[in-house]
């Protein structure tokens, strides 16, 4: 059965990039010089330092480690990508003629545009009609794959929040930013009574990061225990009394 699932990349303290750039937050042209990349590029390193992602970047060398054994699994489970538009622009110049993702991917914008051909196999469609149509897209089109949330952190948010995602992977870098987007926090929306359950499945300890799988059993009411519940904290007997 297909799964939605999705990636993500952190710090010990939550960012999965630096701080979004105040002056022009929309306009991806100048990221690489913006106070984004630098956390990004920290967070995601064990990632592009894996020969498996260069060789699907075209590039040589790497390191052949559990690392690579996770981006090579990875892109393996990968029929079909959900994308936002934000990732999108930021990528598209960087990735070039030939994008490493090999599949349909479906971008959630409120821009329409004509659906991209790529080398490789990759297409980008555009879809205006929300996170649930693209999703739905993405399903019929992973086949007996799954469909991966590409990002970027905000998309993920929403996918989380809508009860959408089957599966996290959360890849924790061993450092700390300090400041920047943090990926589980008040965007996903819930109330002080509210959570979203998941249960770890798997635990890598790798070079360049700890990693992380998770089922999604999805949003729950979060229950007090008796102490809890009833206000009261009665205070142990003491000597004499």
């Amino acid at each position: 059965m297909t799964k939605v699932t999705a990636q993500m990349s952190v710090s010990l303290d939550g960012f999965y990039t630096g701080p979004r750039d105040p002056r022009n937050p929309h306009d991806m042209r100048g990221w690489m010089r913006g106070p984004e990349a630098p956390g990004f590029f920290r967070v995601t390193r064990w990632a592009v330092d894996a020969m498996a992602w260069r060789e699907r970047q075209g590039f040589a060398g790497g390191a052949q480690s559990v690392d690579s054994e996770i981006v090579a699994e990875t892109f393996a489970a990968a029929g079909a990508y959900v994308m936002g538009r934000r990732m999108f622009d930021a990528g598209e110049v960087p990735w070039g003629a030939e994008p490493p993702f090999r599949a349909p991917v479906f971008v959630v914008t409120h821009r329409g545009r004509e659906v991209l051909e790529r080398r490789g196999g990759t297409s980008f469609t555009f879809v205006t009609e929300g996170l649930e149509k693209a999703v739905e897209l993405a399903r019929a089109a992973a086949g007996d794959k799954d469909v991966a949330v590409a990002g970027g952190g905000e998309l993920l948010q929403q996918v989380l929040a809508s009860g959408l995602l089957d599966q996290l992977d959360l890849h924790i870098a061993p450092v700390l930013l300090g400041d920047g987007q943090r990926l589980l926090g008040p965007g996903l929306g819930l109330g002080a009574d509210d959570g979203i359950e998941l249960v770890p499945v798997r635990v890598v300890d790798a070079p360049g990061a700890t990693h992380l799988r998770y089922t999604v059993t999805g949003r729950a009411k979060l229950v007090l225990d008796d102490r809890g519940a009833s206000g009261d904290l009665v205070a142990p007997a003491t000597a004499g009394n």
